[in-house]
């Protein structure tokens, strides 16, 4: 084959000398603009798995490159006048021009053609080619040329970063965090060769604003830089190798994710490949990697399906299916670290202590979880659960294993949970008349002696017209009090949990099927009227609700108000107030579900105005020294609808009327929603409230083991962790969680203690055995 690589990046210098050394038939050449053996740019990192790669596809040259690199097991942040550091990240630096030297002599020397000084405008300039490969970055010409088939969606991220580097040489992969003003300042600092360091500065625009940084050229930049980081470079100086920039240098990044990675222009196949395809923040250092890992799949793809032209169309078929669920991954991670350094000043810098705010930069990508760590630094990671379990109270001596975060106590008002778990409210459908009957007791009280701090029943309705189905709890009449006090006098008598109740009105989601029969379809008969905020349906064959007026509103705050009188006097230490998931208070706070053009409509004040009203009613009639927490969408997933910006708007007001706790949910408001999911998915939205309003949440959402919610607790995202399916399948989930870690110290109830020894035998073999 005929092959031609536009670039000479590490995409296409590394893919044609792989292609050249397994087949030296193909005619490769790699066409680059800059001349012979230069390059810009300072250090690039890789992870040690990507280095073992590369080993297997090419040694000769992978251990030039490992002989070239800077290996280090070690980060350190400087934050507040701390100094804190962990070891066991692996991680190797090389020269961005040493590297692309090192492939470019190799490429040399198994007769890849190699051309410089030579601009391309397009990939028809090379009407031969079999094949080409896109590899000219992120300003792609070629990319650009075919923008309506290769669908780039460019996004241009808010912070400022210059890329510098330094004299002075460090031993760890080292952030440091300056405050200047009001403003916050980060470097990400690695040494790369014996004589240098790459030294990123990154800020927000506002700081970029505010300092005028813009209005510097690159030696007032770096004048700059070297002051706010004088502490840290200890005489060191500040240098840049892009004079051929104008200006300040200080650049955004920008996000790339193209929709198809290849095309037939006619005469040649063209596939993208590195930048020109996809971009990876350097939070976490995967460009390269990314660019590498390109090169390689393709590569392995002509291995398995053949080296000949007809092959093309289906090797680039199974290169880019294969591809993109990589990028996606890494892409997402690298996304997760960039926002996390884009607000790191206003939600994790002024708000968090040093060892919190060290744990939160560590996993802030999501794929570093709490058990990663133990494993990369089991000393470290020991001493961060004992800062943590002496935070909340507990007597830790030094060199004990302690409770990991979800297993500590949490207090709120005159509550003290046992534990950080909680047991989301799950509908069961199975109540008749609104009455908690013994499934519910069974069903409740296994989760209760299975280890939960909080256990939630389904939304309990305030009124018969409340429901959402004929099946739903509810808290309308002394009768269904009385099954409520059975349930929790059972459950503060045998277990050390606590019991929670969620009160709300189903509203325009109301009178529908049981989920088995038809979730969300109406009631064919045995319905009720349904009220909202406006008079929108559901779905386009669900019953049109009333809009409510005053005499509603009246009388569904009276309900609430009733219904939390019946908690309280039922001995429910927690209650919530649901105000998500489309239901009748959500209804009023979504702008997709809230058309009213009266003192309820509108602006965030508007909307807010009777939720805030009828929880108002209920703050006045639930005890003072007992929590409620509000359950909020914090996403609509839908254009013209809430997002986690407006969330926190609605979250700071149920702060301001007395609310203890955002309980951070999302969708479900709108039918035709896209909600985007993943591990954990929902988890920003509390990360958000939390350290922006300052305000405790809780996470629920895709959080499926004991390793998701130590993570998510100890990073300060959340206070407290709400688990559903997982619970539905296992009543004593936060029980076996514990054991699976090797946790023994958390209690059984003394009748199962038999089981929880067999219990942690058996995991024991398991693990010794490897089955």
């Amino acid at each position: 084959m005929r092959i031609v690589c536009i670039g000479g990046g590490p995409a296409g210098l590394y893919f044609g000398l792989l292609m050249k050394k397994l087949h030296p038939e193909h005619s490769i050449t790699v066409v680059e603009r800059n001349r012979p053996y230069d390059t810009f740019g300072w250090g690039v990192v890789f992870s040690d798995a990507t280095m073992e790669a590369m080993k297997v596809w090419d040694d000769e040259s992978a251990a030039e490159i490992q002989d070239a690199f800077n290996h280090w097991d070690d980060i350190e942040v400087l934050f507040k006048g701390t100094r804190q550091r962990t070891t066991g990240h692996g991680f190797v630096g090389i020269g961005r021009k040493k590297l692309l030297n090192i492939l470019q002599a190799r490429c040399e020397a198994l007769g890849v053609e190699l051309v410089f000084e030579t601009d391309v405008a397009s990939d028809l300039e090379f009407p031969d080619a079999d094949l080409i490969i896109a590899s000219d970055g992120l300003n792609s010409n070629v990319r650009n040329r075919y923008a309506d088939i290769f669908q780039p969606d460019l996004v241009v991220r808010p912070n400022r970063y210059i890329w510098l580097g330094t004299d002075k040489l460090y031993d760890a992969f080292t952030f440091d965090f300056r405050k200047v003003g009001d403003d916050w300042f980060q470097a990400h600092i690695y040494k790369f060769d014996d004589e240098t360091s790459t030294f990123i500065v990154e800020t927000t625009e506002e700081a970029y604003e505010a300092h005028r940084l813009g209005d510097l050229d690159q030696q007032g930049s770096i004048d700059f830089c070297e002051k706010v980081f004088s502490e840290v470079l200890d005489g060191g100086r500040l240098m840049t190798n892009a004079r051929h920039l104008r200006g300040s240098a200080w650049l955004n990044f920008n996000r790339l994710i193209c929709g198809k990675w290849s095309h037939f222009n006619g005469q040649s196949h063209v596939v993208l490949m590195g930048d020109a395809a996809h971009t990876a923040h350097f939070a976490i250092g995967s460009g390269t990697k990314l660019a590498i890992d390109d090169a390689i799949e393709l590569t392995n793809q002509f291995q398995k399906i053949g080296h000949a032209k007809e092959t093309i169309p289906d090797v680039l078929a199974a290169y880019e299916d294969i591809r993109r669920v990589d990028v996606a991954r890494i892409q997402n991670a690298a996304r997760n670290a960039m926002e996390w350094f884009e607000v790191v000043g206003r939600r994790y810098a002024d708000t968090l202590e040093p060892e919190q705010f060290m744990y939160s930069m560590l996993t802030r990508s999501q794929r570093i979880s709490h058990e990663n760590l133990r494993l990369r630094d089991k000393t470290w990671l020991e001493g961060y659960e004992r800062w943590f379990a002496a935070k909340q109270g507990l007597n830790v001596k030094d060199g004990e294993r302690c409770l990991p975060p979800m297993f500590t106590p949490y207090r709120l008002r005159g509550v003290t949970l046992p534990n950080r778990i909680v047991v989301s409210p799950m509908a069961m459908y199975s109540a008749k008349d609104g009455l908690l009957d013994d499934f519910h007791m069974v069903h409740l009280g296994s989760r209760a002696l299975g280890g939960a701090g909080l256990v939630f029943a389904e939304m309990t309705c305030v009124s018969p017209d409340a429901r959402i189905t004929p099946g739903c709890l509810g808290l309308w009449n002394d009768e269904q009090k009385a099954g409520w006090k059975r349930f929790i006098d059972f459950v503060h008598a045998n277990t050390t949990a606590k019991v929670g109740i969620q009160v709300g009105h189903a509203g325009r989601k109301g009178a529908t099927k049981l989920a088995w029969d038809g979730i969300d379809q109406p009631l064919e008969e045995g319905g009720w009227p349904l009220i909202s905020a406006s008079a929108l349906p559901y779905l386009k064959n669900s019953q049109v609700p009333k809009e409510m007026d005053r005499a509603d509103m009246d009388r569904v705050k009276a309900d609430f108000a009733a219904a939390t009188r019946r908690a309280a006097e039922a001995g429910a230490d927690w209650l919530e107030f649901h105000a998500a998931h489309g239901y009748l208070i959500s209804s009023f706070l979504s702008p997709l579900t809230n058309r009213r053009t009266d003192e309820y409509g509108g602006s965030h004040e508007n909307r807010a105005r009777y939720p805030l009203d009828v929880f108002a009613s209920i703050r006045a009639v639930w005890p003072q020294d007992r929590p409620i927490s509000v359950r909020l969408s914090c996403h609509d997933w839908f254009e013209g609808g809430n997002t986690q910006e407006d969330a926190a708007i609605f979250a700071e007001m149920f702060k301001a009327a007395g609310a203890d706790l955002i309980d951070c949910s999302s969708g479900q408001v709108w039918k035709e929603e896209k909600p985007v999911y993943g591990r954990l998915f929902q988890t920003p939205f509390s990360d958000k409230i939390r350290n922006e309003i300052h305000i405790p949440t809780i996470a629920v959402g895709a959080i499926s083991e004991a390793d998701h919610a130590n993570s998510i607790i100890a990073a300060g995202r959340a206070d407290l962790c709400a688990v559903a399916r997982p619970h539905l399948a296992d009543p004593a989930w936060s029980l076996h969680e514990a054991a699976k870690i090797g946790l023994k110290s958390v209690p059984w109830p003394k009748q199962y203690l038999s089981g929880k020894v067999q219990y942690e035998t058996n995991l024991a073999r398991a693990t010794q055995t490897g089955t």
